[in-house]
């Protein structure tokens, strides 16, 4: 095993350049194999998993979700504010992001696991095990940084519907999603600044960037149309149709329609 790392840490080198003496010996950094065997496990599991879970009863997880999503925004607080000094955490919180799709199967949420979900998910492992390799410096820490925020207020918002009794009371979702697309935006823009005005970070990687981040722009705004205001145009015919003032105005008990069903529905991260 230690002469096919090599043999492949030789190609690899010689395709992108030297690396980044300061990761060296850093868990998981030095070895491609790892992480890419990871992403294969993920892949794996999205597939065998709901096989596994057709005739089983969903599992609950309601006190593990409670503990993974507060886990998760803690990280991703002291990531976005100590984000120079744990650029590695960032990389690996990324293996526990994983958990995301595996609660989604052992809770029979299968309709959770869209093409949106693992196109994310197993791509930024991998990606990031490059930055990490490559290029932990420079503009590597503004999008990880805006990641991280967002991060807390995505995974504080999870963490609390896992409680059922605080769950009608959380509107805010969709602001999180809108949350993600500024992010994306801020960050392609960004990229794009560098490439007009060089400051001597690789232009592959920024133009790599900005095509991934074009990719996500794509997959959120859909995503978003489709939940959110396709739903609100459906929500106005249901009006017309039976005079509901509920089904109009967005709140019922507490509760926005929106929520109660795209929380059932589907999440964008």
């Amino acid at each position: 095993m230690e002469a096919f790392n090599h043999k492949l840490n030789t190609y690899i080198d010689s395709w992108m350049g030297p690396r980044d003496e300061r990761v060296q010996g850093w868990l998981l950094l030095d070895n491609y194999p790892p992480t890419f065997a990871l992403t294969l496990m993920y892949l794996l599991i999205v597939w065998l998993g709901p096989k596994y879970m057709r005739h089983r009863q969903p599992v609950s997880c309601q006190g593990l979700l409670v503990l993974y999503n507060l886990a998760l925004t803690l990280l991703s607080f002291y990531m976005f504010y100590e984000i120079i000094n744990v650029l590695w955490w960032y990389y690996f919180s990324k293996v526990i992001e994983f958990m995301d799709t595996f609660f989604f199967i052992l809770r029979k949420n299968n309709h959770q696991i869209t093409f949106l979900h693992i196109y994310h998910h197993a791509s930024m492992l991998n990606i990031w095990w490059f930055v990490m390799n490559w290029v932990p410096c420079g503009h590597s820490y503004f999008g990880a940084s805006l990641n991280s925020f967002i991060h807390v207020l995505m995974y504080s918002y999870y963490g609390l519907s896992a409680v059922p009794a605080i769950r009608p009371y959380l509107w805010w979702k969709r602001y999180i999603t809108q949350g993600q697309l500024i992010q994306f935006f801020l960050t392609m823009s960004q990229t794009i600044c560098a490439v007009i005005w060089p400051c001597g970070f690789p232009r592959s990687w920024l133009f790599f960037q900005i095509f991934y981040m074009a990719s996500l722009i794509a997959l959120f705004s859909n995503f978003y149309i489709q939940t959110y205001k396709k739903h609100r145009v459906s929500q106005k015919k249901a009006y017309h149709q039976n005079g509901s003032v509920d089904s109009l105005n967005g709140h019922a008990n507490g509760v926005t329609p929106t929520e109660t069903i795209t929380h059932r529905k589907v999440r964008a991260d």
